[in-house]
């Protein structure tokens, strides 16, 4: 079996696939996986909605595995949301990804719900708005790319 084929969430596929991993972050509204070998986080949203305090605080706990483990790809699994936020992406992209890319960080994978079309169109407006009104902000500067699968997320 493919196991890119299948949509299922990191914490389901991360065992099913041949790379060490440990959870460094555990939260009720969401999970962080760390892949020490390949230098890359994965961060699971595990609720529907995750208000923006627990967003930021989620990501905040985030920092400091990116330098002291010299991440270099960032795998941010949306696949169980269903309520978009603009304010929380907002600050994702324009103060935590700006920190991020400060720190070596510029290689960003995402996974969105496969079943939502509404939500996904909310983040490619979203998305669209950031990047037309921050456009002195790096966020050009990222490698940023939607993919089908934790999976795929990781070896791309």
């Amino acid at each position: 079996m493919e196991v890119s084929e299948v949509k299922i969430t990191a914490s389901e596929v991360l065992p099913l696939l041949p790379y060490k991993f440990e959870v460094v972050i555990q939260k009720p509204y969401g999970k962080v996986f760390l892949l020490p070998d390949e230098s890359i986080l994965i961060c699971e949203l595990t609720k529907q909605y995750v208000p923006i305090e627990q967003f930021k605080e989620i990501f905040t706990e985030i920092k400091p595995f990116i330098e002291q483990f010299g991440i270099r790809k960032f795998v941010f699994d949306k696949q169980n949301l269903r309520v978009f936020h603009q304010p929380s992406m907002e600050w994702y992209f324009v103060s935590w990804k700006e920190e991020m890319y400060r720190k070596g960080l510029s290689v960003h994978r995402k996974v969105l719900p496969q079943d939502q079309p509404a939500f996904n169109l909310a983040v490619e407006a979203g998305r669209a708005k950031i990047l037309a009104e921050y456009k002195e902000s790096i966020i050009h500067r990222l490698d940023i790319q939607y993919k089908a699968s934790v999976q795929e997320a990781i070896e791309s």
